[in-house]
């Protein structure tokens, strides 16, 4: 009885811990650190570019442009100028009720 405790809860911290707010932003499923800015840049290299396999996409430069390289390769039909949730790249999204 105590270890299905102890076992549900170490999941329930687990899966609290891997959640991702209502309030982050992402661009191709990447969590994006402010603006997603890095992350449509590296997609827009990539895309100028014509990468395909993502052992091109520029390592230890940025972990976000080298996302948004990647995000390229797995949608190149996405629109570079939004995130996930349709907001303008480079634009400060204020939380709800901030407004």
């Amino acid at each position: 009885m105590r270890l299905c405790a102890f076992a549900l809860a170490i999941s329930s911290t687990v899966a609290l811990v891997h959640s991702v707010s209502a309030q982050e932003r992402t661009f191709g499923g990447y969590l994006c650190k402010q603006l997603c800015d890095l992350h449509a840049a590296g997609y827009e290299w990539a895309r100028v570019r014509g990468i395909v396999d993502k052992r091109l996409c520029p390592y230890g430069m940025s972990p976000s442009f080298q996302e948004g390289c990647i995000a390229f390769i797995q949608n190149p039909s996405r629109d570079p100028d939004e995130d996930d949730q349709g907001n303008t790249v480079g634009v400060s999204v204020l939380p709800p009720g901030d407004k």
